[in-house]
């Protein structure tokens, strides 16, 4: 940058230069030359009043991304690809059923598209979306018997140690989550279900139904042992209506016993 011309007027700065203002600039201290920013060029593109600056050592984004975060290499117990793939499978879009438009899951929109083609006869989408039902059945139907297996297992398994516990007289012994009992095999439909508690907070609130159908059948008892002295139709007809109604609280318990609820 060169000083002013011979006459003290400033010189013109090139075009190519960051200054273009000529009234902002003035000459340093003590001297004519050079030349140096005034206060008006502090302030502009990139270049903040001091007063709102961030300091020294501050991040404008503190709870921004990490250094480094964006290549980060996955932990070994991380699979990233599967997530990500996981995540646009199932992100939502919108697209058109007919007359109207829905929002489904992109897998539930490529299923439908691969569907909707194999029905028009392609044979190619035809071919493949059988392969996929048969897969999918294929692998339906060995969790349902390794379910199954592993029920009737631990049924069996259960009810020896409990017999051996019984047959040696050992009490005090915890029953097991959940209780063999519990586990109802039907061979003939192939199922096995669990109808009782599982977990230890499960059979503190399966402990409470009980003792409050213990309750309730207690005040059946009450109820009916009144209805044998009473004679007075009124009151009779009361306690009946009470017996009915406290019959049916007892038929709830009852159920969820059976596992129908």
């Amino acid at each position: 940058m060169r000083g002013p011309r011979e006459d003290g007027s400033p010189r013109s700065i090139p075009s190519s230069g960051r200054l273009t203002d000529l009234s902002s600039v003035t000459p340093g201290p003590g001297k004519p030359g050079p030349l140096v920013a005034g206060a008006a060029y502090d302030v502009g593109y990139a270049k903040p009043p001091e007063q709102t600056r961030f300091p020294k050592g501050v991040s404008g984004n503190p709870r921004g991304r990490p250094k480094g975060a964006k290549n980060k290499q996955p932990a070994l117990n991380e699979e990233r690809m599967k997530t990500i793939i996981l995540q646009e499978a199932y992100r939502d879009i919108t697209v058109r059923d007919g007359e109207r438009t829905v929002t489904v899951p992109i897998a539930q929109a490529v299923l439908r598209s691969l569907a909707v083609n194999a029905v028009k006869g392609q044979h190619r989408s035809q071919r493949l979306f059988a392969e996929l039902l048969a897969d999918v059945e294929s692998s339906h139907k060995a969790l349902h018997d390794d379910w199954l297996l592993t029920a009737m297992q631990y049924k069996v398994d259960w009810e020896i140690e409990l017999h051996r516990r019984a047959r040696l007289g050992i009490i005090g012994a915890p029953d097991p989550l959940p209780h063999p009992d519990h586990v109802i095999i039907d061979l003939q439909a192939g199922t096995a279900r669990v109808v009782g508690p599982s977990t230890k907070e499960e059979k503190a609130r399966w402990d409470n139904h009980m003792a409050r159908k213990a309750e309730f059948q207690a005040k059946i008892a009450e109820y009916t042992k009144m209805l044998d002295t009473e004679t007075d139709p009124k009151i009779r007809r009361r306690i009946e209506k009470d017996i009915a109604h406290t019959q049916m609280i007892v038929d709830v318990f009852e159920r969820a016993e059976r596992g129908e609820l």
